[in-house]
C-alpha cells in the first residue's frame, strides 16, 4: 500500500507550504506531491515614516503600524501568499513610476522565497523515508526551476516520468491551456498535447502509472471557474461557472486511462470526479484563507483503494 498526500496552488503562502511538508509525517503519507503554482500574487509595501511607523495597504485597508504590529503583520501577508517589502517614500514613488524594477524586486523575492521554503523541506524531510515531488505550474517563472533542483530532498518533475514507489510511475506537467493572464507557463492545446505525448512514450505500463497534470480536463466539473468580463472581474453577480479547463489533458486521460490523475490550476474546482477507469483529483486551494487543500489517495497494485478531500 502507498499513501499520497496531494496539494496545489499555494501561490506564495508561507503557512499552506508549511503545511504541505509536514502532511506527509501528520497523515501517515510515504509520497508528497506538489502540483504546481508556488509563485505569490503580488509585493505589499511597508513605508517607514519620520515617527517610526509603518504605513501599509492590504486587501484595500490601510494601516499604520509600530514595530511589533509590522511583524505580525509581515507573517500574516506571507501567510496569504503576498510579498512584504520595506521601502522608503522615494522608493516607493520610484516603483510607482518603474514596472520593470517592480518585475525584478518580485522576481528577487519570489526566488528568496522559493530558497527558504527548499531549505524548510530539507530540514524537515531530512532522514524521514518521505518522497517529495514538486512539478511548477503556470504561474511559476522559470527560474524557480533552479532553486528546486538544488533541494536534497525535493525532485523537480516537470516533463519526466518518474518511480513513485518500486511499482507505480508518475508523469507530470504545469504546463496550462490559455489563460486571460498570459502566464509563464501556458501553450496551446496542441502544444500540451505534445508534452504528454513524449511522456507517455517513456512509460513502461499505463496501468501503473499516475497523470499529474497541472490543468484539470475540460467539462469535467474539476474545471468551473467564474466567467469573466473584460476586466478579467466575474461577468455577473450570482454564481455563473464556465468550464475552461483543457481539451488535451482530458484526451489524454480518456485515451490512456491511467488509475490516478492529479490536478489543480482551478481554485473552485475541488472535488473527484471517475473518467471511465481513471479518478481524477482536483483538491482545490484556500490559500488566502491559510488553508492548505489536499487530498489522501491510498494506492494498491490493483489502482486506488482509499481516497480523501483534505482540509487543515
Amino acid at each position: 500500500m502507498t499513501t499520497i498526500f496531494f496539494a496545489t496552488d499555494v501561490h506564495g503562502s508561507e503557512i499552506c507550504w508549511k503545511k504541505f511538508i509536514n502532511a506527509g509525517k501528520f497523515y501517515n503519507a510515504d509520497i508528497l506531491v506538489l502540483g504546481g503554482d508556488m509563485t505569490g500574487k503580488a509585493l505589499v509595501p511597508f513605508i517607514k515614516d519620520a515617527r517610526g511607523k509603518y504605513k501599509v495597504n492590504f486587501l484595500e485597508e490601510e494601516m499604520l503600524l509600530d514595530e511589533e504590529g509590522k511583524i505580525t503583520m509581515e507573517k500574516n501577508i506571507s501567510d496569504r501568499g503576498y510579498y512584504p517589502i520595506d521601502v522608503t517614500d522615494d522608493e516607493y514613488d520610484e516603483l510607482n513610476a518603474d514596472s520593470e524594477k517592480v518585475e525584478q524586486l518580485f522576481v528577487e523575492r519570489v526566488l528568496l522565497m522559493a530558497e527558504r521554503w527548499v531549505s524548510f523541506a530539507d530540514q524537515k524531510l531530512a532522514g524521514t523515508g518521505i518522497k517529495c515531488f514538486v512539478c511548477p505550474g503556470n504561474d511559476d517563472m522559470f527560474e524557480l526551476d533552479a532553486v528546486l533542483d538544488s533541494s536534497k530532498s525535493i525532485t523537480m518533475s516537470e516533463g519526466q516520468v518518474l518511480d513513485l514507489d518500486g511499482y507505480y510511475e508518475m508523469l507530470s506537467s504545469g504546463w496550462s491551456n490559455p489563460t486571460p493572464w498570459d502566464t509563464h507557463r501556458e501553450c496551446s492545446e496542441e502544444e500540451i498535447t505534445a508534452r504528454i505525448e513524449a511522456m507517455v512514450k517513456q512509460v513502461s505500463d499505463m496501468n501503473r502509472c499516475v497523470f499529474n497534470l497541472h490543468a484539470p480536463p475540460f467539462g469535467s466539473g474539476l474545471d468551473e471557474a467564474p466567467e469573466l468580463d473584460e476586466n478579467l472581474r466575474p461577468k455577473y453577480a450570482g454564481r455563473s461557472l464556465i468550464p475552461v479547463g483543457s481539451t488535451a489533458v482530458r484526451d489524454a486521460i480518456n485515451n490512456y486511462q491511467p488509475p490516478l490523475a492529479l490536478t489543480g490550476h482551478i481554485h473552485e474546482g475541488r472535488g473527484i470526479k471517475r473518467m471511465k477507469k481513471t479518478f481524477v483529483v482536483n483538491p482545490g486551494s484556500s490559500y488566502e484563507q491559510s488553508t492548505l487543500l489536499g487530498a489522501i489517495i491510498e494506492m494498491d497494485k490493483k489502482g486506488v483503494k482509499k481516497y480523501v478531500l483534505t482540509s487543515g
